[in-house]
């Protein structure tokens, strides 16, 4: 199962984790009287139910040295009927779970519980051995190691255009994150010139990663989102024999049958309406974001020609209609960009929020989407961003406990968790937490001035950010 991590003691900083290997666990269990004389009962005197109940309340930080109690406690603390207990108790919680790549272009998930500002490790993902056949008609072995998207954005997309050396000696990478039903997937990415189409899930119930179905087409740089609690996957690129090629199909993962089943593929109107066959062979039509929004997937898309990025507009696909509409216009042309033309966003209590970043790369703004009014407009003035030309992913968005976060580095190069207060919700900020006030734009009147409250910090280094997801257990 991988190592898991314990509550730090008493000594222990408020941001720092411990590892636990599955074999110290069994050892400390195997050590423990309570193993030895175990109790018919979780809890003596008390009936299982009441104990369960009692269970189900305590945080979720605390569950890895609960598992110590005894064979019967860990049973039940690693049992799914425990969660869907919380969830009728409404003792959920929701935590944020960090995708960082670190030096040789691997891939580390981290774990914070915001409440007690706790930092895990989650297990490695998985070394696997994978049999691709080739165009050529005979088979051979990749070595497929979980590596994350890795390759920088112009290296992608110069090979896109035709230089296929740099792929054949490529890391894994470009693969996809999605969250549903409190479990981490990752789907598909390139193995060396292959795209995949494996889909891995991470249980963190059970703290392991698993294999599940995969995709019934190869595809890395795709764009995941969650509707009705399935796993949409859109777009993305596949390896055909000139190359890369663009992918318009989407497809749909069910957790609670396990499957994939076909969406209707993206029709992309605006690149079948292109003037010449010279610019509809040269502009190549890509999906750039994918975002949950009122009940429908909204895909905005870009037309690239490597250096230039042409925005045109986007697509929404509707669950119910089971077909795809072109996107409002105010929402599509005014969806801000960032690095390669990739479109960052996030919706929180039903708002869709995205980030605009500056030329500098050293601030930016937080846009929200007028649906009534088909337009974006500015919500946050100025966003403390530092400037890390080098990194990929200068910063994420997330939403979690009903408020906008962003994750980024600070001065000294530590990651961190910043959440975004407005004046209306000063009532809720705890006196304990750090704060950093920020200096309004002029399209901000002083009175609407936002207050940044760094809730946990982390030094993973040279890690950079890669991907972040919310899970509610």
């Amino acid at each position: 199962m991988g190592n898991f991590l314990s509550l730090a003691g008493p000594k222990s900083g408020a941001n720092e984790y411990h590892e636990v290997s599955q074999y110290e666990t069994c050892k400390r269990q195997r050590m423990c009287p309570s193993v030895c004389e175990e109790s018919p009962r979780l809890i003596p005197s008390l009936p299982d139910e009441l104990s369960i109940q009692i269970i189900a309340r305590l945080p979720r930080i605390c569950h890895f040295n609960v598992r110590l109690v005894s064979r019967k406690w860990k049973a039940t603390v690693m049992s799914p009927e425990l969660f869907k207990l919380r969830k009728e108790l409404g003792t959920t919680e929701e935590w944020l779970y960090l995708l960082t790549k670190v030096e040789e272009d691997q891939l580390l998930w981290h774990a914070l519980d915001p409440l007690s500002k706790r930092w895990q490790r989650l297990p490695s993902m998985p070394n696997v051995v994978y049999k691709e056949g080739s165009n050529k008609g005979f088979s051979m072995f990749w070595m497929w190691s979980m590596l994350g998207p890795g390759m920088r954005i112009a290296d992608f997309i110069r090979g896109w255009l035709g230089q296929k050396s740099s792929l054949d000696q490529m890391p894994f990478c470009g693969c996809a994150v999605g969250a549903v039903n409190g479990c981490l997937y990752v789907i598909g990415g390139f193995s060396r010139s292959s795209a995949m189409k494996c889909v891995w899930k991470f249980d963190p119930i059970q703290n392991s990663w698993s294999e599940v179905p995969a995709m019934t087409t190869g595809r890395a740089y795709c764009k995941t989102g969650i509707l009705n609690d399935k796993l949409y996957v859109v777009g993305g690129v596949s390896q055909g024999r000139g190359g890369l090629t663009p992918l318009q199909s989407a497809e749909v993962f069910d957790p609670s049958t396990s499957s994939w089943s076909e969406v209707p593929s993206m029709p992309f109107s605006k690149a079948q309406v292109l003037p010449t066959a010279f610019l509809a062979d040269m502009l190549k039509p890509i999906a750039t974001g994918l975002t949950s929004y009122m009940g429908r997937l909204c895909v905005p898309q870009s037309l690239y020609s490597w250096p230039f990025f042409v925005d045109v507009g986007g697509e929404i696909y509707d669950p119910e209609t089971n077909s795809w509409n072109e996107m409002p216009v105010g929402m599509g042309e005014g969806w801000p960009a960032r690095q390669a033309g990739t479109k960052l966003s996030v919706v929180v209590d039903g708002e869709l929020y995205a980030f605009d970043p500056s030329s500098s790369m050293d601030s930016g703004k937080i846009k929200v989407y007028d649906q009534g009014e088909d337009v974006w407009k500015v919500v946050i003035g100025k966003v403390p961003i530092y400037d890390f030309a080098g990194s990929e992913s200068p910063y994420l968005l997330a939403g979690f406990h009903g408020k906008l976060h962003v994750i980024t580095k600070d001065a000294n190069h530590k990651i961190a968790i910043m959440r975004a207060d407005l004046p209306d919700d000063a009532d809720s900020i705890p006196s304990s937490s750090t704060s950093l006030l920020t200096d309004s734009s002029d399209t901000l009147s002083d009175s609407d001035a936002v207050i940044w409250k760094v809730i946990a910090t982390r030094d993973f280094g040279s890690a950079e950010l890669v991907s972040c997801q919310v899970l509610d257990i």
